[in-house]
C-alpha cells in the first residue's frame, strides 16, 4: 500500500504495531487509498484513509473512510483502546433502494468482510441507511436516485491492523456491488449497471 502513515516511532508500542499492519496489507486493486486528516478529539492517537472504489473504466462506484482511534488509557464502550471506524457510501438501482432488507443486508456486508479477512473484534455497532432522492422541475429529467450508507465501528482484537484494513475494502467493493474475492483467487473486474 503506497498510503503515508505515521512513523511508528511517534506512536505508543502497540499501536505502532497495529499501523504497521496497516501498511503491510494488500487490498484488491479496485480499491485506492489516500491518507486523511484524523479526528483530534476522539483520540490521543488516530490514523485515517479515505477510500475510492473504481470500475473499469475509472468510474467511482463507492467511497468510504476508515479512522483507526487509539487511547492507552482505553475507553469502556470501546471494550480495549483501539477502535475502527468506517464510512462506506455506494450508490443503488432506485429498486433496491426500496428493499426493505437492505438495511439488514447492509451490516451483514461488514460482518462477513470481517469474517472473510479473519479480522477478530469485540464491541461492533453501527447503522445502514438508505437515501432514495426523486427529482423534481428543472431537474426531473434526471432519474431519481438511490444510496446505501454504512456507518461502523468495532475494536479490534491483537495488533495487526491489516486483516481490518482488508475487510474495510472488502465492505466498500460489496456495496460498490462486485463480488467478494476468495481467498489466493483474483476477481475478474465486473461493470456494475447504471
Amino acid at each position: 500500500m503506497a498510503v503515508p502513515l505515521p512513523p511508528p516511532a511517534t506512536l505508543p508500542d502497540a499501536f505502532g504495531r497495529a499501523v504497521a499492519g496497516l501498511a503491510r496489507a494488500s487490498v484488491r486493486p479496485e480499491v485506492i487509498l489516500t491518507e486523511a486528516p484524523t479526528p483530534t478529539r476522539l483520540a490521543p492517537f488516530a490514523v485515517a484513509l479515505d477510500a475510492e472504489v473504481r470500475g473499469d473504466d475509472d468510474t467511482p462506484l463507492a467511497e468510504g473512510r476508515l479512522v483507526v482511534l487509539h487511547d492507552p488509557a482505553g475507553q469502556d464502550v470501546w471494550q480495549g483502546t483501539t477502535r475502527c471506524v468506517a464510512y462506506a457510501k455506494a450508490p443503488l438501482e432506485a429498486d433496491m433502494g426500496l428493499d426493505p432488507m437492505l438495511p439488514a443486508v447492509g451490516w451483514s456486508w461488514l460482518t462477513d468482510a470481517l469474517a472473510l479477512t479473519g479480522a477478530t473484534f469485540l464491541a461492533a455497532g453501527g447503522t445502514v441507511t438508505r437515501v432514495t432522492s426523486e427529482r423534481f422541475g428543472a431537474l426531473a429529467e434526471h432519474p431519481d436516485v438511490s444510496e446505501v450508507e454504512v456507518r461502523a465501528s468495532w475494536s479490534p482484537v491483537g495488533d495487526d491492523l491489516g486483516p481490518h484494513l482488508c475487510a474495510f475494502a472488502e465492505l466498500l467493493c460489496t456495496a460498490a456491488g462486485l463480488p467478494p474475492t476468495p481467498a489466493g483467487v483474483t476477481a475478474i473486474p465486473v461493470r456494475r449497471r447504471r
